[in-house]
């Protein structure tokens, strides 16, 4: 009996520990108001990656996102079981994504993740790359894959002042120059539509530099219209110093080359930083892309 009674007094104990933990983060969510974000192209997990594959890799991969710890997570090149997987270990969070060559289960994922206690999903969706966005699998201009954004709409849970929030995430076309310029137009565009009175949260691989049209297509002004979007980093460091490349091929040192992956945001926020994050162990990346991270306020 008193076994009995040590046994619960214990479980009891964690519970409340969890409670009083879970207490915690919802008061320093209330009190610092930010909103960490986090984009990061995972690799697909069928790739022949030797040393690098998934199952070697996939353990350090969630380490590196834990330890960041983002409010909203978009992921490029997620494969269902790669989508299903991170869920599992990031403890707090729902997800949201389809495979693009089906709109179900088939293909790569722009899967995004959220935090549960931060937001509350009201609304979502996904449209292609493409002439024809509600076509499922449809393969836009000169581009040799279909490519897919998927939304939500999120209700902030800790700030009752604060607009419902549009996170988009998405993966742009490795090959098709076309492609990549017209699907940087048509985000702008769907972003104006679905985010109409909303703050507005962007992430994905764009296989572009901060110094090519389909940058500019995001992010400039354009007949006397501000952009409805900044770009993070930019904004945070205006001139940066080093190499600012985010594709690793797994290296630690591969920094140079482009920032192909962003972060953007409406200007309704103050971005208090952006960063690529260049977690390594033994010269070794948990993915052949650096992440990018925000804190937005």
């Amino acid at each position: 009996m008193a076994f009995a009674i040590s046994i619960l007094l214990f479980l009891t104990a964690i519970v409340e520990t969890r409670i009083g933990k879970q207490a915690q983060l919802d008061s320093e969510l209330k009190s610092e108001n930010t909103t960490r974000v986090m984009s990061f192209n995972i690799r697909y997990g069928t790739a022949k990656d030797g040393e690098n594959h998934w199952s070697k890799r996939k353990d350090f991969l969630i380490e590196t996102i834990e330890a960041f710890g983002p409010d909203l997570l978009g992921t490029q090149e997620t494969l269902l079981d790669q989508r299903d997987f991170i869920a599992s270990k990031l403890s707090g969070y729902d997800s949201f994504g389809v495979g693009r060559d089906d709109g179900k289960e088939t293909g790569e994922m722009a899967a995004l993740f959220y935090r549960t206690t931060r937001f509350e999903k009201v609304a979502g969706g996904h449209f292609w790359l493409s002439q024809n966005p509600d076509t499922v699998g449809s393969k836009g201009w000169d581009a040799a894959l279909p490519r897919i954004a998927t939304w939500v709409k999120l209700r902030d849970r800790v700030n009752d002042q604060a607009k419902p929030l549009l996170f988009l995430n998405t993966h742009f076309d490795h090959q098709g120059q076309q492609a990549r310029k017209e699907s940087a137009k048509l985000i702008r565009k769907k972003i104006l539509e679905l985010g109409a009175d909303c703050d507005i949260v962007i992430t994905g691989d764009f296989n572009a530099g901060a110094d090519s049209d389909v940058y500019r297509a995001l992010f400039a002004d354009e007949a006397e219209k501000a952009s409805p979007v900044v770009d993070t980093f930019a904004v945070a460091d205006p001139k940066p110093v080093g190499d600012q490349g985010t594709f690793s091929g797994f290296k630690s040192t591969a920094t140079s080359g482009p920032r192909i992956d962003w972060i953007g945001c409406s200007r309704g926020f103050h971005v208090q930083a952006a960063a690529i994050d260049r977690t390594e162990r033994d010269g070794r990346t948990p993915s052949d892309h650096f992440p990018v991270t925000a804190i937005l306020k």
